[in-house]
């Protein structure tokens, strides 16, 4: 029976050496992720920042900035004090009280505020300000547009090594109490704090906190799916001893690839799911043919277990390592996208889904091997008058008749109605998706409640011309040599202002403002391909968010086309191998085309539209996130192919053993059904346990997948795909001659 069968019996000889070795990889896995090598996590080693693509025009503005910065400069922090009487000596004082408070802290240069710059430590007049600047008007620019907020603006000399952090937070604490001074003449009052420190703060730590989330909600309730599955607890959890394992060596694999690429912080939550959802369900599939065989050899000996473990490893071990290849070429397909957070997140996901393919043929085995005895006897639960019936019929392993293979023969029987009413159904829900909205968010990918979101929203609105350009033009070249042309960007639509060059280095940067205040919303993106599409008289770069936005997706588009290429053709050869078919493949194709699309369609009108918005506790931001988009693209193609070769694995086991096609779709769907239908409903609860996060990303990618899986569980696998075998016949398996020798000599057999 091959290698697998080898691999059973290596097991069976030392099944407590295996789960020892586990034990032992999983706990400093463990560690490696959560403390490192030199006492940096994987926590510490993400980024965060917009999707860059290497060399494009937006790439090439924020290098120039890079470049060009004070290295003498470090982050500051700023305070936007709302609600308040400006002019009122109250507010006044504990502002004043604050800002010298602030002003003893090291490395600071200055604190300013509507009532005054106060120096700090590091303060050097040379580079404060303008000789000529006016003081009341420094002050009066502090002061919003309402003139019912203001800003406190400190500033800090570089930081060297250290993390501003603390320093930040010290700020936030002293600004805070001064607040809750003014509360007394002012009761409205309140107070935002940013930095870029604080943000990157938030998003590390919300990523924690929605990781923590949903593994506290997916792994018990897919415990509670796993018995009814299997009739008891201890077979029910071994499983997730593959997901504990698989869990703890994905997050090593991340930290891993965190030296060799840059990791965003949502590619953690991201792939942490994916290996979770796939950990189980390949966990499902061994224990659910080990109890089979187990079943049908009788007893429970250990010359009957070491063979059940054997002929399982020859069977659906097979199925696992095939699936995981299907599911890492297809998820891998990322790594040919140019923008290097999808080479991260794809690269990620290759390790994890061999991490869990590896814990599903190694972990999951050795502990079966040692719980076979009693996981062949009836359960504690199956003693309860009320769970008895229920439990004998879910965790039924040795019928070849049933529920399954019942809803086979129903849409056999008029497989033109099945294909008709699925297909329609699949179009509608894939509708929204022709009026699909991409952008890039940053800020809003924050709860809405969020402190930092709420200081850039309020900004936006109360300093339109203090804040950072929607826009920047960047060139070598002397502003002078731009006139013209900066009068013809100043006449596209949507620009209010262009402001006075910046010159940094001896590189000019230019902004441009625009009417609206969202700077990666449709206005921004039209303003950027007008300017554009502009000739320049020397050379110029345009960047700014939607510029990244625009460079981001003409990116995702143009890698598509390889990936998805690379993907299809990976595809057809893998199904001709496991099947020999030339039409299974083709149709698996078309079908999952079609329901990935119903997915973005879901997606599109759930978080493009707005719709359910109080329901999933999110805000729209007008768009899904284009990379997210890629993620339910690659991930849910893979999930789906994964079932596909559940299904199809079992259809060819009885066809090779010369069942007519019709009997074999029935009972492949009855014995591959339920592990389908339950390795679904646990990989649902999984991402919808992440999807209660409130990272808008993870959240789109949880609600994304949850109905991508259920979807291809229900109205894919358990109606389309078995009418269309139907309809097909024994064409299904047809292939050109030279094909069909081909397959004989190298095809995939159980």
């Amino acid at each position: 029976m091959g290698g697998f069968a080898r691999i059973g019996r290596l097991i069976a000889r030392a099944p407590r050496l295996v789960v020892l070795l586990a034990v032992l990889g999983t706990l400093g896995f463990y560690a490696l992720a959560t403390i490192g090598v030199n006492g940096e996590g994987l926590f510490q080693r993400v980024t965060t920042g917009p999707p860059l693509v290497d060399g494009s025009d937006s790439w090439e503005v924020i290098e120039a900035f890079e470049r060009t910065a004070d290295p003498t400069v470090g982050p500051g922090v700023t305070s936007y004090v709302m609600d308040v009487t400006v002019d009122d000596a109250a507010v006044a004082s504990a502002v004043e009280d604050a800002s010298a408070r602030i002003a003893q802290i090291a490395r600071l240069t200055v604190v300013a505020s509507p009532f005054g710059a106060v120096p700090g430590p590091e303060f050097d007049p040379a580079t404060a300000s303008s000789p000529d600047a006016d003081p009341a008007a420094q002050a009066a620019a502090l002061v919003d547009v309402d003139g019912t907020g203001f800003l406190i603006d400190v500033g800090f000399a570089s930081f060297g090594d250290e993390d501003p952090l603390a320093t930040h937070d010290e700020v936030a604490a002293i600004v805070a109490e001064a607040v809750d001074e003014m509360r007394a003449t002012n009761p409205d009052v309140s107070v935002a704090t940013s930095s870029n420190p604080l943000v990157f703060e938030d998003f590390t730590g919300q990523l924690e906190e929605d990781l923590l989330t949903g593994e506290m909600i997916a792994l018990p309730a897919a415990l509670v799916v796993m018995v009814f599955v299997f009739g008891g607890f201890l077979a029910a959890a071994t499983p997730l001893t593959g997901a504990i394992a698989s869990i703890a060596g994905g997050l090593a694999v991340l930290y891993g690839f965190s030296y060799l690429l840059d990791l965003d912080q949502s590619a953690v939550n991201v792939v942490t799911v994916l290996g979770i959802g796939l950990s189980i369900d390949y966990g499902l599939l061994i224990v659910s043919r080990f109890r089979e065989e187990l079943h049908r050899i009788g007893g429970d000996p250990r010359e009957a277990r070491a063979e059940a473990i054997e002929l399982t490893m020859a069977t659906a071990g097979r199925t696992v390592a095939f699936s995981g290849v299907v599911v890492a070429i297809s998820v891998g397909g990322m790594l040919l996208f140019d923008p290097v957070i999808m080479e991260g997140i794809g690269g990620a996901a290759v390790g994890v889904v061999t991490t869990a393919m590896i814990a599903a043929l190694t972990i999951v085995p050795a502990v079966l091997f040692l719980l076979a005895p009693r996981i062949a006897k009836p359960g504690a639960l199956s003693r309860v008058p009320g769970l008895r019936r229920i439990l004998a019929t879910t965790s039924n392993v040795d019928r070849e008749e049933g529920a399954f293979s019942r809803l086979a023969a129903w849409g056999q029987r008029r497989p033109w109605l099945v294909v008709i009413g699925s297909v329609g159904l699949l179009l509608v829900l894939a509708s929204p998706v022709l009026g699909i909205a991409l952008r890039n968010s940053d800020i809003e990918a924050l709860p809405a409640d969020n402190e930092r979101r709420e200081f850039v929203i309020a900004f936006r609105e109360g300093f339109p011309d203090l804040g950072e350009p929607a826009i920047w033009i960047h060139t070598l070249s002397d502003a002078g040599d731009l006139d013209g042309y900066l009068e013809e960007v100043a006449a596209v639509d949507g620009v209010r202002a262009i402001d006075e060059p910046l010159v940094q280095e001896g590189e000019t940067f230019i902004g441009v403002r625009l009417e609206s205040t969202d700077p990666s919303g449709p206005e921004a993106v039209d303003a950027v391909e007008d300017i554009r599409a502009l000739e320049a008289p020397v050379e110029v770069h345009v960047g700014g968010v939607a510029a990244t936005q625009i460079d981001f997706l003409d990116a995702i588009i143009e890698g598509a086309l390889l990936a998805g290429g690379l993907v299809v053709i990976a595809t057809l050869v893998l199904l001709f191998l496991m099947t020999g078919s030339l039409l299974v493949p083709v149709k698996t194709l078309l079908i999952n085309t079609l329901s990935l699309a119903a997915t973005l369609g879901v997606v599109t009108w759930i978080f493009g539209e707005g719709h359910l918005e109080g329901t999933l506790g999110f805000t729209s931001t007008g768009g899904i996130e284009t990379y997210v988009a890629v993620i339910i693209a690659a991930f849910g193609f893979g999930l789906a192919m994964d079932y596909e070769v559940f299904l199809l694995a079992r259809v060819k086991e009885y066809v090779d053993a010369g069942e007519n096609n019709d009997a074999a779709v029935r009972k492949g769907l009855q014995r591959s059904g339920r592990i389908i239908t339950s390795a679904a409903a646990v990989i649902v609860l999984v991402f919808l346990g992440f999807a209660l996060g409130d990272l808008l990303m993870i959240k789109e990618v949880g609600v994304g997948l949850a109905f991508a899986v259920l979807l291809d569980a229900t109205v894919v696998r358990m109606f389309l795909v078995p009418a269309t075998m139907t309809l097909l016949g024994d064409w299904n398996w047809w292939a050109p001659g030279p094909l069909r020798r081909l397959h004989a000599r190298i095809g995939v057999r159980h």
